[in-house]
């Protein structure tokens, strides 16, 4: 097998949570253009028939499922209809996630264990489901961030404290199943990313793009690359690893 041809996801079928905007969309398409079949979960019904028109259009298959991470069943229920309609899961991306900013003093209890039971529950219920569809193996791909790693300033007490749980969660998963079931788990931590759900922050994330050594935020599409590399054969190798795509702000 040639180097590029390591990099192929012909005959592969996907899994993208949160693939109703922003970093899911990207992922999803970039997926698609690698040869994969792709299942779209998120709770936007109408935004991801407009990510499945992406998916066709790269001349893949698509399967549309609204679903709610942060529901046990919902999870089962995704996974279960992914193989009904595609046949097989071999790559679960675990992108779905929420964020509340504002100070810990403030936020209230209900808000807090939201973000925990959609940005850490909902993923490890989505890759146990995924682990046990996975029956030739495969690869689990936890989108976390840069704020598991470091602190830059914005008070986001529980999506940091999520994130941060994801990345653990990641190495824990990775040392059960790479051997037993030959299912890797690996996660990628994105700086900051234009997209839907950085929008509202925007002003307050103009002195910190002056911290990254890029000079400016990422775009979705930029994100695709990693994923593809995890997703593929080119990782077989690499497991309960972090792959930061920050621009380098995480350097300083």
């Amino acid at each position: 097998m040639s180097a590029l041809e390591q990099f192929s996801l012909r005959s592969k079928v996907a899994i993208v949570t949160g693939a109703s905007s922003g970093l899911g969309v990207a992922i999803a398409e970039g997926l698609a253009q690698a040869g994969a079949d792709v299942a779209l979960g998120a709770r936007r019904l109408d935004r991801l028939h407009e990510t499945a028109e992406r998916i066709t259009n790269a001349g893949r298959r698509a399967h549309v499922v609204q679903a709610d991470v942060s529901k046990v069943d919902d999870c089962a229920r995704l996974v279960q209809e992914t193989v009904d309609a595609l046949g097989r899961v071999d790559i679960l991306v675990n992108n779905a996630g929420i964020g509340v900013v504002g100070s810990a003093l403030r936020q209230r209890p209900e808000d807090f264990r939201r973000v925990l039971a959609v940005n850490l529950e909902g993923c490890h219920w989505m890759a146990c489901r995924a682990a046990e569809a996975m029956t030739d193996g495969g690869s689990i791909i936890n989108i976390a961030s840069i704020s598991a790693l470091t602190q830059y300033g914005l008070a986001q007490a529980a999506y940091a404290a999520s994130k941060a749980g994801l990345l653990a969660l990641t190495s824990d998963l990775a040392h059960e199943w790479t051997g037993r079931r030959n299912v890797r788990v690996n996660a990628i931590a994105p700086g900051f990313f234009l997209t839907e759900m950085t929008e509202p922050l925007k002003d307050g994330l103009e002195p910190l793009l002056r911290r990254v050594p890029s000079g400016r935020a990422g775009y979705p599409h930029e994100l695709t690359g990693a994923a593809i590399f995890l997703a593929s054969d080119a990782s077989s190798y690499v497991t309960g690893q972090t792959i930061v795509v920050d621009g380098g702000f995480t350097t300083g």
